[in-house]
């Protein structure tokens, strides 16, 4: 396989996720990254998480991460609140209208993506992981 075919291959798979983007965003008022927080705090227990876990999992910046939580407080899909025993710290909760949005949304690339992969044997879910992380590195 030549250079240029891999090239063409992430771009494809870039071009995919864009697409499902800007899709979403027009659909249904939020990003991506703002779908896979919602879709997070509704894993959580009592659907709250702190925004450092919620950071680390989805793996953004500080900045990154104030300005998605920002735009989803504003928006009233998230509430702050503080933290039982901590009033000094804050927990970043799911409301009602956030759980029927995600309720909403139509199953995304990555859960269409995460289906597939669930069909393959370990090893191969391995070999994509490893090849992946080298591209990873590649890329910088």
């Amino acid at each position: 396989m030549h250079t240029t075919e891999i090239l063409i291959q992430l771009r494809q798979i870039m071009r995919s996720i864009n697409h499902e983007s800007k899709r979403i965003e027009k659909d249904y008022g939020v990003s991506i990254p703002q779908v896979l927080c919602l879709k997070y705090l509704k894993e959580s227990p009592q659907f709250q998480t702190s925004q450092n876990d919620l950071r680390l999992f989805l793996k953004l910046t500080s900045s990154t991460m104030n300005g998605i939580i920002e735009r989803l407080e504003k928006k009233g899909l998230i509430a702050r609140l503080p933290k039982m025993g901590d009033k000094r710290k804050v927990m970043l909760s799911l409301t009602s209208k956030g759980d029927k949005l995600i309720s909403s949304l139509p199953p995304l690339l990555e859960d269409r993506l995460a289906r597939n992969l669930e069909n393959l044997d370990q090893e191969k879910i391995t070999e994509i992981k490893s090849n992946l992380d080298f591209l990873s590195k590649l890329m910088g």
